[in-house]
């Protein structure tokens, strides 16, 4: 019992040496990595109050190599350029959901993230990819500082990305009527859409061309397109079609559309599209 006395004194007497040694040392060098929170800008409280507090969707708008393709041209948004466009997509995407969908339709529904990008997505086809939706979870948007909301037409092309990728979102939420609507236009679909221009893509019974790659863009085609063009905009569509077969097949792909909104989440489309056309023209004019 000394013995294990004596070890547990001799144990102590060391263990003190040790940190008074460690506390005569050199305090550690300050680090060299920058852990301070930088400081809002007026653009981050725009973001925090219009999307990251009422929608819960964070929206990127600083260079992030992790979040899209290295393999291509890409560069981060004209900062001036971002929060015009972010006006845009709220008061015509979000807006519009909310008051026709309800408060909690989008809060519920909506990918987690925008990734905004500044140029042209080019493919090797020499197509365009306006922007992509991946998992339900993030929306990427491109050409975000060719944004221009005085002209009609470009704020119809920025918003039809958005339109067409939240259809995505809510088609993974709850699937739309595919045997339907495959058996419309069965034989029109091709892998090499980009070689028929839309006004013979409508011809075939599609609303545009590359609604003729898959029964799923058809369907996201047919919705986006019927909420960015006004009614009268959609009807004048319809009667530029001389082949009258076509017409009808657009049509039904239109019923099959509406029924889905209707069935799958109580929402009557074409009062969303009046309330797309309503606010659009608020954005044109303001």
């Amino acid at each position: 019992m000394k013995i294990n006395k004596q070890y547990k004194i001799i144990t102590l007497v060391c263990s003190v040496l040790l940190l008074t040694a460690c506390a005569s040392e050199d305090p550690l060098k300050e680090s060299q990595l920058d852990v301070s929170i930088p400081a809002k800008t007026d653009l981050d409280r725009y973001i925090d109050a219009n999307y990251v507090n009422d929608y819960n969707i964070n929206v990127q708008y600083k260079w992030n190599q992790n979040v899209v393709d290295n393999n291509r041209f890409l560069f981060p948004p004209i900062q001036t350029k971002v929060q015009p466009a972010l006006e845009i997509v709220k008061k015509i995407w979000l807006d519009t959901y909310k008051t026709v969908g309800g408060p909690d339709f989008v809060k519920k529904i909506a990918p987690r993230e925008l990734v905004l990008v500044g140029g042209i997505n080019l493919n090797t086809t020499g197509t365009i990819t306006l922007g992509l939706a991946e998992g339900g979870l993030r929306i990427t948007l491109f050409e975000t500082d060719n944004v221009n909301k005085r002209d009609r037409a470009n704020v119809k092309r920025f918003l039809a990305t958005i339109q067409h990728e939240y259809i995505h979102i809510l088609n993974q939420t709850k699937p739309f009527d595919e045997k339907t609507l495959a058996k419309i236009t069965p034989s029109g679909y091709t892998s090499n859409w980009y070689e028929t221009p839309t006004s013979q893509a409508r011809e075939e019974g599609f609303i545009t061309d590359y609604a003729r790659s898959n029964t799923s863009e058809d369907f996201a085609e047919m919705a986006a397109q019927m909420l960015i063009n006004s009614k009268a905009e959609y009807a004048a569509i319809l009667a530029g079609i001389t082949n009258q077969t076509a017409v009808a097949n657009i049509k039904a792909k239109e019923a099959v559309v509406v029924k889905y909104f209707k069935d799958s989440f109580g929402v009557d489309f074409y009062k969303l599209r009046d309330e797309a056309e309503k606010n659009t023209n608020f954005v044109i004019n303001n």
